[in-house]
């Protein structure tokens, strides 16, 4: 079977022979990669002049939901994923962090749509005012890049790979052209067909190279995006194109790293938090035989445990049956190839030149019902270095595979050290129960990792572990990992979108932004806002009300019936000391005072009460004094109909202006109402 490449919206067999792939379990071959005969540059524009402009024009709300009807799409195949996936030595466990886990990144993100706005670009932060008169102001917007995300995966994550970054660029605006290591495209392909014949996506949205990506570099300009997960070495390779350097292309790089564990000295042996340790490294070491970029290398642990912990990782990984996937009973998979084992079995030589093996057999070990000689197996291999800071190799060389070394620490000031001198580290977990521990570690460890895991007996049954990151929180890590932050929830999308800054007065800006800002002109009318459908309210559309006058009495019975006898509402004589001068209106009377002028009683369209944010009293409200409201339509937000529901409807954001009779802010606060829509939005 020969690969078929995606590109220009229709599927292309590559020319020539190509490159074999195999059967990492049994070495059979199962396919031939080829991309030649491919036009990069031509790729790149088409990516750009179709992809780009479709996915852009949609807004946030609709490019999240076409995140989740693809996720829906796609669980609903996932079976067939796991065939193909056995084929690359992974388990039916590996094969769910890969197919599952990037199926889950769709569905995060799309839920991820909820904080952008129903546009095609994000209003980004707090107005800046500009003038004392304040009819020049300045804010931030964001918009798509018009070129294309290009990713750059490598072999041990073929599904969740492409899914984890594919997801936040489509939700940003951005098409994607997907490379994935050659060694294992063949299930990236599975999947690109049912997303291709889906017709979910937008024409030029995606598109995929199964083999070379050549001298695709070549070819990015300074709108594309790239991203590269894998080897230190080649992300610095391809970092450094000139074209890449030239066209200050933004390159976001996640490289494998010594990522370490650390076992607390309150974690004793006995304790649930040595269990915990115990399995979080069996764990590390055998799921995808250790090929991950996030897998534990570094196993730091008190001095005065070492022998116990040695004891018991060699005990978890006793009989642990290595086969073929397929084979029940199996718990640990193949390598993705025999290129792979010797790659790893190459640095294992070098680690072993001054680690001691203490766990382990690189040659002697049994392959349950799979080829040991045609496929891709390897043992758990446990080396100890009782000097660490004395042998440093060990925190400089990778054996990617099922390969972790122990190492003593007498302090936590030591345990802190070895873990910076891997120079650099896409994770680090610490197990323990002290939350003094936890924070010292936290703190000083930081600077050296892109995220910390907390490991104890109450984290322990709902924890993702080690080795699983998070779509909303960010994936990447400083230095030898490469310096690069991939998903991160919105600081993830926003990378794929140009930030700008606009200046204006602030009519000009709400309209640019679709979001009303501070004294900017009002659009009033004589018909009440709450009586108007979603479709007919008007950004800048305002409600001057009637005024009232605060009473001793408002706050008397605000206090009584709230209950909020605080003594600057109601004893006089407590003042001295405070900013008041007199008894002070309390702050949720004058909102609730607010919601009763600019409420209109009849049923309407406005359903409910939302929430309320951003929520500041900012002038003392005393007996005697007269406020009015300036009720402003702030926001839109268009919500998709539920299917138990016979409305459709939105999320109308108000600005509540709140003055006194000088014309002063008293208050000011943006409330959420539901409103009904009156039309049937597609």
């Amino acid at each position: 079977m020969k690969l078929q490449n995606f590109a220009l919206g229709k599927w292309i067999e590559g020319s020539g022979e190509g490159q074999i792939l195999y059967d990492a379990s049994t070495g059979t071959a199962v396919a031939t990669a080829s991309s030649h005969g491919l036009d990069f540059e031509e790729m790149l524009n088409y990516g750009r002049k179709v992809g780009n402009k479709n996915l852009r024009n949609m807004t946030f709300q609709e490019r999240g939901r076409m995140l989740k009807a693809l996720a829906l799409y796609l669980m609903d195949r996932k079976e067939k994923y796991y065939e193909v996936s056995y084929k690359t030595g992974a388990t039916r466990i590996d094969s769910w962090i890969d197919i599952e886990g990037g199926i889950g990144n769709l569905f995060a993100n799309a839920s991820l749509r909820r904080k952008f706005p129903d546009l095609p670009y994000y209003t980004e932060g707090d107005p800046v005012g500009l003038s004392k008169g304040g009819t020049f102001m300045g804010h931030h917007i964001l918009v798509p890049k018009e070129g294309v995300a290009v990713h750059i995966n490598a072999f041990n994550f073929p599904v969740w790979g492409m899914l984890e970054k594919c997801a936040v660029n489509w939700l940003a605006g951005m098409p994607a052209i997907v490379k994935p290591a050659t060694l294992t495209s063949f299930v990236t392909e599975a999947v690109v067909k049912d997303i291709i014949d889906s017709g979910i996506l937008p024409e030029g949205a995606l598109q995929l190279i199964c083999g070379s990506a050549r001298t695709i570099l070549d070819h990015v300009n300074y709108q594309d995006v790239v991203t590269f997960t894998g080897s230190a070495s080649t992300g610095i390779m391809l970092k450094s194109n000139p074209n890449i350097i030239r066209e200050a292309v933004p390159f976001n790089m996640e490289a494998d790293s010594l990522n370490s564990i650390i076992l607390g000295k309150d974690a004793a042996p006995g304790t649930p938090e040595f269990d915990l340790f115990i399995k979080e490294v069996r764990k590390e070491m055998t799921i995808k035989c250790g090929q991950k970029c996030t897998a534990v290398r570094r196993i730091i642990v008190p001095a005065d445990y070492m022998e116990d912990v040695q004891i018991a990782i060699g005990k978890s990984l006793t009989g642990l049956a290595i086969g073929d996937p397929r084979t029940e009973g199996v718990r640990m998979g193949a390598l993705a190839g025999q290129e792979q084992v010797k790659e790893v079995k190459d640095k294992l030589s070098e680690l072993m030149s001054f680690s001691q093996l203490v766990y382990g057999d690189v040659e002697s070990f049994e392959v349950t019902h799979g080829s040991k000689d045609k496929g891709a197996y390897m043992a758990p291999i446990l080396l100890r270095n009782d000097h660490p800071f004395e042998q440093i190799g060990t925190h400089e060389i990778e054996a990617f595979g099922p390969v972790s070394t122990m190492m003593p620490y007498h302090d936590l000031d030591e345990a802190i050290e070895l873990a910076r001198k891997g120079k650099g580290s896409l994770c680090s977990s610490i197990v323990t129960f002290d939350d003094k521990i936890a924070r010292e570690y936290v703190v000083n460890a930081a600077t050296h990792h892109g995220r910390i895991l907390v490991l104890n007996r109450e984290s322990a049954k709902e924890s993702t572990g080690h080795g699983s990151p998070m779509p909303l929180l960010v994936h990447g890590g400083p230095g030898r990992a490469g310096g690069g932050e991939e998903m991160g929830g919105m600081r993830g999308v926003k990378h794929y979108m140009q930030r700008c800054a606009i200046q204006g007065t602030p009519t000009t800006l709400s309209h640019i932004t679709q979001q009303y800002q501070y004294g900017g002109k009002y659009i009033e009318d004589v018909k009440h806002p709450f009586k108007k459908y979603f479709e007919e309210l008007e950004i800048g559309e305002t409600l001057i009300t009637h005024k009232r006058t605060v009473t001793d009495a408002d706050i008397v019975n605000f206090a009584n019936v709230s209950w909020d006898h605080f003594y600057a509402h109601t004893d006089a004589t407590s003042l001295e000391g405070t900013p008041f001068t007199q008894r002070v209106a309390h702050g949720y009377f004058v909102l609730s005072a607010a919601a009763g002028l600019f409420v209109d009683a009849a049923k309407g369209p406005v359903m409910l009460n939302y929430g309320l944010e951003e929520c500041r009293f900012t002038k003392p409200v005393y007996p005697g004094m007269t406020i009015g409201v300036r009720l402003t339509v702030k926001e839109k937000v268009a919500q998709e109909k539920r299917e138990d529901e016979d409305y459709i409807k939105g999320i109308v954001k108000w600005l509540v202006d709140v003055y006194d009779e000088t014309g002063e802010t008293v208050a000011i606060a943006t409330i959420l109402t539901m409103v009904k829509m009156r039309g049937v939005r597609k």
